[in-house]
């Protein structure tokens, strides 16, 4: 199911109309404005894949992908660009909230020849719950044709918050490929839905897949492919092959329309898919020039982990540890199934699209990072990082700093009110390690046992 608010427009040498759809749910993300680090480095993966990305004020992903264009000596420029919600700031406006941000897009060519292409959009987004302002993942989805002339571009974009301070830019180097001269293939383009169009003059109706992102064993991942010159109802070969080009799935699938333009929607199937960095490569039956995609399958479009043993180990606080177990011991080839059935049986609103269970673990995970920074490991995995992410955060703390006991040593202490339980963390060495005390990780233990048991 596809629930993104998305702002679409056509721009063929001048701007075309504008749309914007919904995408609906509820999340317990942090709040607009909260700066926590990604689990993983999502920035750094996405702008190794050749999007164009930033980690902050106001994150966002973005892709360019080409398509013939109306005329020879013209290339269809897809400009596509997601952002979560929490990147912007919203505003009640009657029975909604409305956030507003402006987008600015240039594509400046080498050759003093060619004029410079610009985007420049005033968008809105209209939610109707307050919770929805909380989504942390791709809510809302940008994205816009451009006409232009083969040739290389200085690529930059700009995102402002209109009801905020925020802003980010970025910029790349790309190349608009003639797909006019010879026969051949585009460059598949990620998608969620796509109608084939029949004639150049037109253009396509299709979503773009900004991130080109598919979460782990839940979804299909479809790809829009077009071909020029080629044989009609040529049949294709789609592989997908990993970083060490080991094939994980292929198919067979042919083109429709005309010797002279052709296109075909492809799906992969998710559970064929491992987590990771993946290549979908399309060649023609009859032989030529490959064309290749490159995408990620990650855990959640919201937490950037690509890594099983790294998710089985970032688990190790979370609730429901029998489903982590399982998850832990499945093979390789069942992993997908289970992790779907583990998603489905820990998910508190079967309704939304997140798991609101997970979102709010991780939330805490990263809280703990940005709060334990100083102990040598990462701030989840410190003795105040477990109590944080499985507790929450205490009624009261207090820094003993003149020492608990007649050792001197530094103390914080933690008071949880409700679980009527007060915690003593000990800084063991001087150097900012706190450790639970013996008897404070007995009590913890216990209170820990109670509230698994009451949820």
């Amino acid at each position: 199911m596809i629930r993104r608010a998305v702002a679409v427009a056509a721009l063929v040498f001048v701007a075309g109309g504008c749309g914007t759809w919904q995408r609906v749910g509820s999340s317990d993300a942090p709040a607009p404005g909260t700066t926590l680090p990604r689990l993983f480095d999502a920035t750094s993966m996405y702008r190794s894949m050749g999007f164009l990305a930033t980690s902050g004020p106001l994150p966002f992903v973005a892709s360019i992908r080409y398509l013939r264009g109306p005329a020879p000596d013209s290339t269809l420029a897809l400009f596509a660009l997601s952002l979560a919600n929490t990147a912007i700031t919203f505003q009640r406006s009657g029975a909604e909230f409305v956030a507003e941000y402006r987008l600015e897009v240039v594509f400046k060519a080498d050759s003093g020849l060619v004029p410079t292409r610009h985007i420049a959009r005033d968008e809105s987004v209209r939610v109707r719950s307050f919770q929805e302002t909380l989504r942390a993942d791709e809510s809302v989805i940008f994205q816009q044709f451009v006409t232009l002339p083969p040739g290389t571009y200085q690529v930059s974009v700009m995102v402002r918050d209109r009801n905020g301070p925020a802003f980010s830019r970025t910029e790349v180097v790309d190349t608009a490929p003639d797909l006019w001269r010879r026969p051949g293939l585009a460059a598949p383009i990620p998608v969620y839905q796509a109608t084939v169009r029949t004639q150049t003059s037109a253009l396509p109706t299709l979503l773009a897949n900004p991130r080109a992102t598919l979460p782990y064993g839940t979804d299909t991942l479809r790809f829009y492919v077009e071909g020029y010159g080629i044989t009609e109802r040529a049949r294709l070969v789609a592989r997908v092959v990993d970083g060490s080009d080991r094939e994980l799935w292929r198919d067979t699938v042919a083109l429709q329309g005309d010797a002279a333009l052709a296109g075909t929607a492809i799906a992969v199937a998710p559970d064929r898919l491992p987590v990771g960095q993946a290549e979908l490569r399309i060649t023609p039956v009859a032989g030529g020039d490959t064309a290749r995609a490159r995408f990620l399958v990650s855990f959640s479009n919201q937490w950037v982990i690509t890594n099983f043993e790294e998710m089985m180990s970032l688990l190790r606080y979370f609730d429901e540890q029998e489903w982590v177990d399982s998850l832990r011991k499945a093979s390789a080839e069942r992993r997908p199934v289970v992790w779907r059935e583990f998603w489905k049986a820990t998910d508190p609103v079967s309704i939304t699209p997140e798991n609101e269970a997970l979102d709010d673990y991780f939330r805490k995970v990263q809280q703990a990072n940005v709060r334990f920074p100083d102990e040598g490991e990462p701030g989840w995995l410190t003795d105040r990082g477990e109590v944080l992410i499985t507790l929450g955060e205490p009624d009261e703390i207090l820094d003993l700093s003149s020492g608990m006991d007649r050792s001197g040593l530094r103390a914080i202490r933690w008071t949880y009110s409700n679980l009527r339980v007060v915690l003593y963390f000990q800084d063991q060495t001087g150097f900012n390690h706190f450790r639970l005390t013996p008897t404070s990780r007995a009590e913890y233990q216990r209170v820990r046992a109670r509230v698994r048991r009451s949820r």
